[in-house]
């Protein structure tokens, strides 16, 4: 039994979605209180919900994101959607070998293949507009 703990510890984490921040060891000494105006309150608190955090977690990650321009929140959204481009991609790629197996075998073209095609062409849109969000960063 203890052997699979540690066999479990050693495995990679997947990204967290918490809206907090994780627990710093010896805990966080430092506190800061930011007055907004009520203008400014709707754009964190819009801001927040859109990046599932907390308006303290988005401030700290706005603030150490420097150069980047992206929030640690932001980063993680992005490679999920990367990796489910990914997916979508070797989906794809599946059915298009299917086919050029069938066309080769009988020379006959699937009747799926024009829906293949179309979602081939989506998943590349997709992976294009990706491309985009991380060009803009």
């Amino acid at each position: 039994m203890a052997e699979d703990d540690g066999a479990q510890a050693d495995r990679p984490r997947r990204p967290s979605r918490r809206r907090r921040r994780e627990n710093a060891a010896g805990g966080r000494q430092h506190r800061h209180q930011v007055k907004v105006t009520a203008q400014e309150e709707a754009r964190l608190l819009e801001l927040a919900e859109a990046q599932g955090v907390t308006v303290p977690r988005l401030l700290v990650e706005s603030a150490m994101a420097g150069e980047r321009g992206e929030t640690a929140s932001e980063r993680r959204a992005l490679i999920t959607e990367l990796f489910a481009v990914h997916r979508a991609v070797a989906g794809v790629a599946n059915n298009v070998n299917q086919i050029t197996r069938k066309l080769h075998t009988t020379d006959e073209l699937a009747a799926e293949t024009s829906q293949v095609l179309r979602a081939a062409r989506a998943t590349m849109q997709r992976l294009d507009a990706v491309i985009d969000k991380l060009a803009m960063t």
